[in-house]
């Protein structure tokens, strides 16, 4: 009796530990969002964690992101393509998360020097996940705020938190 109590007590721990794996409490995402302004062509590199960057999963290649999500409101942005972990480039004909090895003849993820020269290469999905680590977007719909007053406000607050600790 007392060997069948500890059954069940270890797989309510075992349950509990796995629950709170796959809701993700051990572990925040952080991902580096690189925005193109499309109408003077500079890019902003900006850094999304907390539950912004835990909206962002889940979302493809081409999709439109409010702007909120990555600190600038009043902005429409479209997600155009992304790097893992290990450099491997998002490539949005390739459907889900998980990293694939393609035979290549040209296109994103190979520049053949030769015509006609195919070559095998690992590529990711098209859908963003916590092994993605930057994530390149464009803008679709401009605020009346530029993007540069956004994000300095944004930088002088993380120098003010920073000072106070």
């Amino acid at each position: 009796m007392h060997y069948s109590t500890f059954v069940k007590d270890s797989k309510i721990t075992l349950s509990k530990c796995l629950l709170d794996k796959s809701l993700g409490d051990t572990e925040m995402v952080e991902f580096k969002v690189v925005v193109n302004n499309t109408k003077d062509g500079k890019s902003h590199n900006i850094v999304v964690s907390g539950h912004h960057a835990n909206s962002l999963i889940g979302k493809k290649i081409n999709d439109e992101v409010d702007g909120i999500f990555v600190s600038l409101p009043g902005y429409k942005l479209q997600i155009t393509g992304g790097t893992n972990k290990d450099g491997f480039p998002m490539r949005a004909d390739l459907p889900g998360t998980i990293r694939r090895k393609l035979l290549l003849s040209k296109g994103l993820g190979y520049k053949p020097k030769e015509d006609g020269k195919r070559k095998k290469k690992s590529l990711r999905g098209n859908t963003i996940n916590p092994d993605i680590v930057q994530i390149n977007m464009k803008v679709i719909k401009h605020s009346s705020k530029p993007i540069e007053d956004l994000i300095k406000t944004e930088k002088k607050e993380d120098g003010d938190k920073k000072e106070e600790k």
